[in-house]
């Protein structure tokens, strides 16, 4: 099992959590960006640098991972390929994306998608990535790598 991360869009404070992960259980970690990235000197975690340009670093996950692969992604589009190849997808707030779920979040996206494009002003957006989150996706990646990846402990 791997992990790889949509790195582009990943908080800091998620790729430290990811880091100390991969530190900790020895589970390869793959950052996936088009802008060059600093990762700490670990021989399992490294990072991919992708040309620039619309879903290159998406492209280039769904084509590297394999079955039972946990990409790390906001992207919902992604994540519905990912879970198409038999992967785990994790958002960076810590929502697991799953076969069950994953159709009503490309249909509640693509409706979104369809109100900005015709003209309603959409207000708002996702709140900004606090200590819930950071606390929540560290719980969901323990619990992931208990079960398919790695020993238990933050």
């Amino acid at each position: 099992m791997k992990i790889w991360v949509d790195a582009d869009a990943c908080p800091g404070v998620v790729k430290e959590i990811l880091f100390r992960a991969a530190t900790r259980t020895g589970v390869e970690l793959t950052l996936v960006a088009n802008q060059p990235l600093s990762t700490p000197s670990a021989t399992n975690i490294k990072t991919l640098q992708v040309p620039g340009g619309f879903d290159v670093a998406d492209d280039e996950i769904v084509k590297r991972m394999e079955a039972g692969d946990l990409v790390i992604t906001s992207d919902i589009p992604l994540a519905a390929e990912v879970i198409a190849k038999d992967g785990h997808a994790l958002s960076p707030r810590g929502e697991m994306h799953t076969k069950e779920n994953i159709g009503a979040r490309l249909n509640m996206r693509d409706f979104l998608d369809t109100m900005r494009s015709s003209g309603v002003e959409m207000s708002g957006g996702p709140a900004a990535f606090g200590q819930r989150d950071k606390q929540t996706f560290a719980n969901e990646l323990d619990r992931f790598l208990t079960k398919y990846g790695g020993p238990s402990g933050q």
